[in-house]
């Protein structure tokens, strides 16, 4: 039995939990005492996310309201990459914040290094935004999985397709 097993490494937002998470966001910020009258809230728009408030100090509270409700729900703050805040229409401030889909090349080297490094015997490949990984041990595929688990990379990394 020479069979070559294999799995990807993909980086994804789920984006119905995202959907869920940013609803229930609007929903505490619609009732919470701190919030009232106040012109605060988050949109989706293809792979970003807008989130406007009255001021910096209210718009950091709503991203931590965001933050614990992306947590609740499973997905990571990892793949949420932040511009600066800028001032918006009726006294307001605006922040954009953009999704990060897919392992970019810079990350994908990385973690082919990291792999190489490590001495088990399994190859990695770059294939578009994502990683496949093959070996003839799926110990040694496990082994890749939890050593990329413990490694500090700035992507949330999901591990798929594993045969």
């Amino acid at each position: 039995m020479s069979s070559e097993s294999s799995f990807d490494i993909v980086s994804k937002v789920d984006m119905q939990e995202l959907n869920n998470a940013i609803q229930q966001a609007e929903k505490e910020i619609a009732t919470r005492f701190d919030f009232k009258n106040s012109k605060s809230s988050i949109k989706q728009e293809k792979d970003q996310l807008v989130v406007v408030s009255d001021d910096e100090f209210k718009l950091q509270n709503v991203l931590d309201i965001l933050h614990a409700k992306m947590t609740k729900r499973g997905i990571s703050i990892k793949n949420l990459e932040y511009s600066k805040v800028e001032p918006a229409a009726a006294q307001t401030v605006r922040q954009k914040i953009s999704l990060k889909q897919g392992v970019d090349q810079e990350n994908a080297k990385k973690i082919n290094i990291l792999i190489r490094d490590s001495k088990l015997k399994v190859k990695s490949q770059i294939q578009g935004d994502q990683i496949r990984v093959t070996g003839k041990s799926k110990d040694d595929l496990q082994a890749v999985i939890t050593m990329l688990r413990k490694a500090e990379i700035p992507l949330d990394l999901q591990f798929v397709n594993l045969k």
